[in-house]
């Protein structure tokens, strides 16, 4: 059994260790028998995304944003027939923003996205920093049981996202600020297209989430997407003391 897995821009996207991201998938298919083969992409090469099981896109500066958004623009229409049909797609922080339907820098100016998800961002007068506990949705976790129902991660955004109509947060911020810092949401779930600001990076951090996105890769192709259990053990002790220490501060 093989999945694929896409880095696309890994060398203009990849601010907090987000690529540590493939690698936890990688090593998570490993240690399962599962053949990970990893793809990186960058400007102007050709993909395919109907043949890739899992998209990563990372964050990256407003001005890599800019140049990023016309490449990916070529092969929205592709990239949207791919989301449509179940490609899981994770998108952190500028990845995430590009997917939306714009952002909009401190000077007015206007960068339109690719429209794919119904979210849009501004540029607020002040970053949003620090860690950040959020309480995943049951929308997001839906019948599957789950060891733990929360993510942890760090945030450094100035972009406020608000949601609209069409979107689902992927939960509520327990500790930190989330999409905008007012309405308590984070990140989005749109089909198999989770966008989120949590870097760290996040899979390591929640392997419970990693392997919900290997689940839908499998389910896509229609293999069998029971995965086996992992010794978690320590990531799981990281995973509560991180939770734990936050919410007191909270």
């Amino acid at each position: 059994m093989k999945l694929t897995i896409c880095h696309l821009y890994p060398d203009l996207l990849d601010l907090y260790g987000d690529r540590g991201n493939i690698i936890a998938l990688a090593a998570r298919c490993r240690w399962r028998g599962i053949e990970p083969v990893i793809q990186q992409a960058s400007l102007g090469e050709d993909l395919n995304f109907m043949g890739m099981d899992i998209l990563f896109i990372g964050g990256g500066s407003d001005r890599e944003q800019g140049l990023l958004v016309q490449d990916l623009m070529r092969r929205e229409k592709e990239l949207r027939r791919a989301i449509e049909n179940g490609l899981v797609v994770l998108c952190i922080c500028g990845g995430y923003q590009m997917l939306g339907k714009y952002y909009q820098m401190s000077n007015g100016e206007r960068i339109d996205g690719l429209g794919i998800l119904d979210v849009w961002t501004i540029a607020g007068e002040r970053r949003l920093i620090g860690n950040v506990v959020v309480d995943l949705s049951e929308k997001i976790l839906g019948d599957k049981p789950c060891k733990f129902k929360t993510l942890v991660g760090f945030e450094n955004h100035s972009g406020k996202t608000h949601l609209g109509e069409k979107a689902s947060p992927l939960g509520n911020v327990l500790f930190g600020h989330g999409n905008n810092g007012e309405d308590s949401g984070e990140g989005v779930r749109y089909l198999n297209v989770f966008g989120t600001y949590l870097h760290g990076p996040l899979l390591p951090k929640n392997p419970h989430f990693a392997d919900l996105l290997l689940e839908l890769a499998a389910k896509r192709r229609g293999l069998d997407n029971s995965l086996r259990e992992l010794d978690d053990h320590l990531e799981e002790l990281a995973h509560t003391a991180m939770v734990q220490r936050l919410l007191k501060q909270a």
